[in-house]
């Protein structure tokens, strides 16, 4: 497909982690899921710089992310003045560029997506993973990711909306390395994401489960 390619955009591999399919080398899944808002997602981050993705400190050996020099993820709203949002923020950093590492670098594992996502979350990943490399597809370019919210739940359990500018993204073929630049900007380049993210053992926030809404207004 000549589509540009709207980041984690997967098929749904089960009702609690629904994504709509718009990516370049994605197969035709399930259809997206409208989650738009989640109750009580008016607490929100302010802009600021955006997390490290290398280990903060905290004592816990995180794998190393590294994309390539032509792929950019900007983050905005990391620091928020409250440690644990910004922990949930930083987590939920590290688990887009691992995904994103994992569909632009070729290797035989890639141990930080594992890290930072689990159950549904894990295996919509995965799908999204396998989407591009069946396919022979990857992209290149710059995503920004805005309006981050958190919003704690129960405890050990949080939601993090946010919404992806992906207008500057250009799918690219790995059979012939060329890259398709002619695609012009619209709606579908704004998503809108809403995901869960669960604390484990470890004090690690995975993203347990994701949906997201292309073309959402709110994000535009």
């Amino acid at each position: 497909m000549n589509r540009r390619p709207t980041l984690l955009a997967a098929a749904a591999v089960t009702a609690a982690a629904v994504v709509s399919l718009s990516a370049c080398g994605g197969s035709d899944g399930a259809g997206s899921k409208d989650s738009d808002k989640i109750a009580g997602s008016d607490s929100g981050t302010e802009k600021g710089a955006s997390p490290s993705a290398k280990a903060p400190g905290d004592g816990v050996e995180r794998p190393e992310i590294k994309l390539p020099k032509d792929v950019h993820n900007v983050f905005e709203g990391g620091r928020t003045g409250d440690p644990k949002k910004d922990a949930v923020l930083a987590d939920n950093e590290r688990w887009v560029n691992s995904l994103i590492e994992a569909v632009t670098v070729k290797a035989k594992d890639h141990p930080a997506l594992k890290f930072y996502a689990a159950g549904d979350g894990l295996l919509s990943s995965a799908e999204y993973v396998q989407g591009f490399q069946k396919n022979k597809k990857s992209f290149i370019g710059t995503t920004r990711y805005y309006n981050r919210q958190v919003t704690f739940l129960k405890d050990g359990v949080a939601a993090v909306t946010y919404c992806q500018d992906g207008k500057k993204t250009y799918p690219k073929d790995l059979k012939t390395g060329a890259v398709d630049r002619s695609i012009k900007p619209s709606a579908n380049d704004y998503t809108f994401f809403n995901t869960r993210v669960k604390k484990n053992a470890k004090g690690i926030w995975q993203t347990d489960s994701v949906t997201s809404t292309a073309g959402a207004k709110k994000c535009m």
